[in-house]
């Protein structure tokens, strides 16, 4: 029986009293507390639980804290820091702890519990990443009970010791002692240690009886292989003692030591998009069931990760835009460009396998044929679907996963027949069905209706896409790869979401990203932003649904544009590009200029349009200019007409004025000239809320700030400064605290956050506090007045990577840029001799081993980085193998691999250097260096990386 809080005068309960206490530091205005899962300790409410205090003991400050309950009480419980309202600043990570009391504790006795902070980098190796894939080494150990039992009766001189250890990177097949400084735990000899035993989430336990007299007690912790080598835990010397002085001294002391004490885990892996892969079986795509040949191929080549672009339906346009994998038309659907139309039966036709095969002919090309490969794929599943449709949807396997994903997949289904019924995905156009709602839902998909039959298609192809990613997912795990997923950060603002959830979505905005390496003039993705307000009304179960999902596939995720859950660059959706937008949430300017004697508001937020910046801009068409798009409301002064003083309105304009063939052949440089115009201000005037302002950004690249007078100049670089890098921070910190915990704790997936572009200061503090893994590419150096990062500075907590999918190769970053070149070789290869202008092997092998050997707990490479590391695959002109470009908002995304899987499986050369400098860097062993192996890159000589060894 449990108690559930204090016993008093319940004189047939025993009642103990339990000492917690924890070294933390804290500041001032902190304190922590314990909440727990039991009323003694707050019933989960942290306003309720157990209040600690601070003691000074040596040099550490152990927070304390006495409760009393019953003798055999049980709960579940985590640390918090409040402040002195108890408001929440932070709470430890990892799983909750669970407290069991040792068996025989009797009446009056007081536990001791002496805890370690759970800190969130320890955490990660609880996730299923780590704890089902790459160790998972407590598979089949049998799991022994919580409650330790004595074996023999206490004397008033003993004292009962509880040894609890947590081990998730535990090698397979090994065992875990105690050994220390007296008889019971071995004298040091690991053999003779005391043995834990496994009780279950990673912790291994053991009990021991020891006199008073023995104290202080020195001890390590040690994992006992297989084979039976012992490896001793890092660190000084563990120590248990006990206050001898007390009148009322603990009788068991619970050492709750945290995790064992190893050298830092280091992993590697590939980076590759599905319908970049290519295969003798693929149909004009990567699919799927590719992955395992990509698995493989990783294990082959000693990596213990694939990282993937986002594989959600995109199908908004129905043409090659769709190829854009971060604009989901669902975030929960798969997308049917990655089905294996083979795999649907056992019993395809002659007639649609020679289909197939003509299909894999004419689609094999140097690039993916998006709007032929996936209208192909369609209309074969179609013929397949029609033959056999009532053996598979009476299928206990399909039932059973209509079933699970009904929530999403019949909305998708209603939602993709509408579409295609209208011919467009703008459900504000649907007429009676542009409003959503769970009766109309029920009438479309609803048996007997001329369309039933496309709506099961819909159930059809996305239950084999869940079937066939599920397979490759349980090989990866099977093979300890981990599966790496992506969560874009938005949807498209025509998509399923948007329909059934409209106002978890702020429709009239659009996201983006402010000007940065990607593009000086930032970017405009066209997603609407999320109501943030709104969600949070349901504890965000939008987001939890989503992760859900993605946990059924993948062990580890990257967040896209992590900053985004801090604060979003929000522009209204009529712009066009990325650059006059507002951060949200954000404290925007109002009564500072007032009492700065700033008050010409109309100047400094409408265009700022005079004739001599029109003539400097156009020449002699200026007038044509004006003409067209002016008015002149005072003179030589110009502000843009109704029809066209948006961006969007400048572009419609361009394309469909009846004066049109004035500007024939001149439209790009015009509506860039016009776009300068309208961006030509230094306030954006907030459009909810006139009152309010916000600066502009690189507002002092614009003529309008350039004409002010020195005082207003003053006055806004100060205000800029304020909006952009100081006022925003505790807001910023505020809201992701509020968001990201509830992602990282809607899946034990590891979670990695794209943190690239205008980093503020609150950001790598809370991904810290949050267990979040970084990201730092070598030509993106989040460090000030840094042109290049160096990879064997970067932090523990990173994935580290020479290039990604946002930006050029290695191959192609090299080599199209001289001075940029000549500049790394000095200062990162530190040679003063001219670099080769080819991006030869040698120069390949430096970069990819600087990675290899950098401190990021990941070294994930794009697979093409990888292949130029060999001669024989750099025959493509580099710049053909970039996935995407930023800076285009219509890139085609279709970039394949020119080589099969099976190819480069038979290419044990390439496998064999790879392994090498991943085994000679460590990664992959714990900790490990393989003798003999180079100690890093740097080894190569600059005769080498010259190419004239």
């Amino acid at each position: 029986m449990a108690s559930s809080g204090p016993t008093s005068g319940k004189k047939s309960l025993n009642t103990v009293t339990l000492l917690f206490k924890l070294p933390y530091y804290t500041q001032w205005g902190q304190s922590l507390l314990i909440t727990g899962s039991e009323p003694a300790l707050g019933s989960w409410n942290v306003k309720q639980g157990l209040s600690l205090s601070p003691v000074h003991q040596d040099n550490e400050l152990i927070w304390c804290g006495k409760v009393s309950v019953a003798a055999a009480f049980t709960c579940e419980y985590k640390y918090y820091v409040v402040d002195d309202n108890k408001n929440v600043l932070r709470w430890e990570a990892g799983e909750n702890r669970k407290l069991v009391l040792p068996s025989g504790v009797q009446e009056g006795d007081i536990i001791e519990i002496r805890d370690w902070w759970q800190d969130a980098s320890e955490a990660l190796f609880l996730r299923s990443a780590f704890k089902n894939v790459v160790f998972n080494a407590t598979e089949g150990v049998k799991k022994e009970s919580q409650s330790a039992s004595l074996n023999k009766s206490l004397d008033p001189e003993d004292i009962v010791v509880q040894f609890v250890i947590s081990c998730p990177r535990l090698e397979s097949g090994s065992t875990v002692v105690v050994t220390g400084s007296n008889p019971q735990l071995g004298r040091w000899q690991a053999q003779d240690g005391l043995k834990l035993t496994y009780v279950g989430d990673s912790l291994w336990k053991a009990i021991c009886v020891l006199r008073k007299s023995e104290f202080p007690v020195k001890y390590k912790y040690c994992q006992i292989s297989q084979a039976g080598n012992s490896s001793l835990e890092l660190g000084p010397n563990r120590e248990v003692d006990i206050d001898l002085s007390s009148p009322k001294q603990s009788r068991y002391v619970v050492l709750s030591d945290g995790a064992l004490r190893d050298e830092p885990w280091r992993g590697a892996g590939v980076a590759v998009p599905v319908f970049s892969i290519r295969s003798d079986e693929d149909l004009g795509v990567g699919e799927f069931l590719d992955l395992k040949l990509l698995v493989d191929w990783a294990v082959n080549s000693g990596f213990h990760l694939v990282q993937l672009l986002p594989i959600n339906d995109t199908s908004v346009n129905g043409m090659w835009w769709d190829s854009y994998p971060y604009s989901s038309l669902s975030v929960f659907a798969l997308h049917p460009l990655y089905l294996r139309v083979q795999a649907l039966s056992d019993a395809i036709p002659a007639d649609v396998k020679e289909e197939i095969q003509q299909a894999k002919k004419q689609l094999d090309k140097k690039d993916v044929d998006y709007e032929a490969t996936l209208s192909s794929k369609l209309s074969i599943a179609r013929k397949i679907f029609n033959l056999e449709k009532d053996k598979v949807l009476n299928s206990s396997s399909f039932k059973q996963f209509l079933s699970e994903n009904e929530e999403w997949l019949k909305p998708y289904a209603a939602f993709c027949f509408l579409r295609d019924f209208f011919e467009t995905s703008d459900h504000s156009q649907w007429g009676r069905f542009s409003q959503f709602s769970k009766e109309k839902l029920e009438k479309l998909i609803s048996e007997g209706t001329l369309h039933h039959d496309v709506i099961h298609f819909h159930y059809y192809v996305q239950y084999h896409l869940y079937m066939q990613l599920s397979d490759a997912a349980a090989y990866a795990r099977k093979k300890k790869v981990i599966l790496k997923g992506d969560l874009p950060i938005g949807v498209d603002r025509n998509s399923v979401d948007t329909w059934v959830y409209p106002t978890l979505f702020r429709m009239n905005t659009a996201t983006g990203a402010p000007p940065d390496y990607f593009d000086k003039n930032g970017q405009n993705w066209g997603f609407p932003t999320y109501n943030w307000e709104e969600m949070s009304k349901d504890n965000y179960g939008w987001w939890r649904a989503r992760l859900t999902q993605m946990a059924k596939y993948f062990t580890a995720y990257r967040i896209d544009h992590i900053l985004g859950f801090f604060r979003i660059w929000e522009l209204p959706d009529h712009a066009a590009t990325g650059l006059l937008g507002k951060f949200r949430p954000s404290i925007p300017l109002s009564q500072e200029f007032l009492s700065e004697g700033l008050w010409d508001f109309n100047r400094m937020s409408r265009p700022y349009i005079r004739q001599e910046i029109l003539e400097e801009k156009f020449g002699s068409f200026w007038t044509v200019i004006a003409a067209n798009f002016l008015n002149e409301y005072q003179k030589q002064c110009y502000e843009f007409k109704e029809d066209c003083n948006t961006e969007k309105k400048i572009i419609a304009k361009i394309k469909t004025s009846p004066e049109k063939s004035l500007w024939l052949e001149k439209e790009d440089s015009i509506r860039r000239g016009l776009f300068d115009l309208l961006q030509n201000v230094v306030l954006i005037r907030d459009p909810e809320d006139p009152t309010k302002f916000y600066p502009r950004f690189n507002l002092e690249d614009t003529s309008s700030f350039r004409d002010l007078d020195e005082h207003s100049k003053n006055v806004l670089r100060r205000l800029y400064y304020d909006y952009y890098f100081a006022r925003q921070e505790n807001l910023w910190r505020q809201n992701a605290l509020k968001t990201l915990p509830v992602l990282l704790n809607s899946s034990d997936m590891l979670a990695c956050g794209e943190d690239l572009g205008l980093i503020p200061a609150c950001v790598h503090p809370v991904m810290q506090e949050l267990g979040l893994i970084g990201l730092r590419i070598q030509r993106m150096p989040s460090e000030p007045n840094t042109e290049f990062g160096i990879p064997s500075q970067y932090s523990y907590m990173t994935v580290c990577a020479p290039s990604c999918h946002d930006c050029s190769t290695l191959r192609a970053w090299w080599e199209e840029d001289e001075g940029r070149r000549s500049r790394f070789y000095k200062t990162v290869v530190g040679s003063d001799e001219e670099p080769p202008s080819r991006c030869t092997p040698e120069v390949v092998h430096f970069i990819v081993q600087q990675h290899f050997d950098a401190p990021s707990m990941w070294a994930i490479f794009p697979l093409q980085d990888l292949l130029a590391l060999k001669d024989k695959y750099t025959s493509r002109p580099a710049p053909e193998e970039t996935i995407n470009d930023p800076t285009n908002p219509r890139h085609y995304w279709r970039f394949r691999v020119h080589v099969t899987l099976e190819s480069l499986l038979d290419d044990k050369d390439i496998q064999a250097t790879i392994k090498g400098l991943v085994t000679s860097s460590g990664r992959s062993f714990p900790g490990k260096k393989v003798e003999g192996a180079d100690e890093s890159g740097e080894k190569l000589s600059k005769v080498q990386l010259n190419g004239k060894a």
